[in-house]
């Protein structure tokens, strides 16, 4: 089966196609740091067969804080923890890459000490009922240097490449969607000035964190709201990305305000899921450079002939792996069908201690009863 053979990521030779796509975890402890327990999920999932993982949200400025107990790298006093996460995922024979991300328009006042979020422009998010602080062009450049001064972090830390994350209406994605980034300057007004920030931001990290260093990209092929990104414009996106040498591009979509578009819940039927195949088909058609693919998978069969039909390099998974970290191996073993659910309980960031199967804990308190 293609989904089991190796795969020459860049410089990174993954063992299958198969990855853990960044999915927040609520694991750090108060200040942003590793814990045990957040070490623990890793070695399960390295232990479970992914071919390669990529970390929950880090992050890069205080500025960004979208949830509780977000692991942090905007700082150098996080290096040594975050190496005891890389160190045990490496221990295992697996490849883990960290995700940088900011929050923008979609972070809560309440883990801002009570301040305003910031974005490239003040326009209301209904979903959390602000409207954003505008960022100055000192403040757009102090941003770029977070993402840049974490990837360094994150090659002090021992992780093999970073993903950038510019999608689901968080900060990057806010430059590039014409939907949030009203600006006639520099970081805005077109198309071609929209894509400075996160064309600096790579600028930024390959600097900091050296030429050689693998650099994803997490992109949204559209945005599904009025006025923002559609796939045309990702797609020039993307080739722009692809002359900056990227080492890979993860197909996603949608921001809080596009409603539940980015974790579709009550899939059920195989032609429910890859629900953002036709976009990744696009953009494998256009590129050379290597495509992942996220969005509800949960049948071997589908994201084998997704492999097979070259509508993607890599099959993208989440909330699977929140269930079954083990999926890929069982899967191997022949297993056809992930026992996720779609009930998207594990996304109820305020409401559980940390990112779990609900409905798999309510089963077992129910067979233990």
């Amino acid at each position: 089966m293609k989904l089991f053979e190796p795969f020459q990521l860049g410089a990174l030779t993954l063992p299958n196609r198969i990855v853990r796509s960044a999915t927040y975890e609520k694991m750090g402890d108060e200040d942003g740091f590793v814990t045990e327990q957040l070490i623990g999920m890793y070695e399960d999932l390295a232990r479970g067969g992914a071919g390669l993982i990529i970390t929950g949200n880090a992050l890069v400025h205080t500025t960004g804080r979208s949830v509780p107990q977000q692991i942090c790298i905007h700082n150098d006093f996080y290096i040594k923890k975050l190496k005891l996460l890389s160190d045990a995922v490496h221990a295992l024979g697996k490849t883990i890459i960290l995700q940088l991300a900011h929050g923008g328009r979609q972070s809560f006042p309440s883990l801002l000490a009570g301040r305003s979020p910031i974005a490239p422009s003040p326009v209301y998010e209904p979903t959390l009922k602000l409207t954003p602080q505008e960022m100055t062009h000192e403040d757009v450049w102090d941003m770029i240097d977070a993402f840049g001064t974490a990837a360094r972090r994150a090659a002090l830390a021992g992780f093999d490449g970073v993903q950038i994350h510019a999608a689901h209406g968080y900060l990057v994605n806010e430059f590039l969607s014409p939907h949030t980034n009203r600006r006639d300057d520099y970081w805005g007004g077109d198309e071609e000035r929209r894509f400075h920030f996160l064309e600096e931001i790579i600028i930024a990290v390959r600097k900091e964190a050296g030429d050689g260093f693998p650099v994803m990209i997490k992109l949204n092929a559209e945005d599904f709201i009025s006025g923002g990104l559609d796939v045309y414009e990702s797609l020039r996106i993307a080739l722009r990305l692809q002359n900056m040498d990227i080492t890979a591009i993860e197909v996603s979509g949608g921001m809080y305000e596009a409603g539940q578009v980015t974790v579709k819940p009550g899939i059920q039927t195989i032609e429910q899921e890859a629900y953002f195949r036709r976009f990744s088909r696009q953009f494998k058609q256009s590129l050379q450079v290597p495509v992942m693919l996220v969005g509800g998978f949960k049948s071997r069969a589908l994201m084998e002939e997704v492999l097979q039909t070259d509508d993607a390099d890599l099959i993208s998974l989440s909330r699977t792996l929140i269930r079954e970290p083990d999926l890929p191996n069982l899967m191997h073993a022949g297993k056809e069908k992930a026992d996720c659910i779609s009930c998207n309980g594990c996304l109820r960031f305020f409401r559980i201690p940390f990112t779990h199967c609900v409905a798999l804990a309510k089963e077992q308190k129910k067979g233990s009863g």
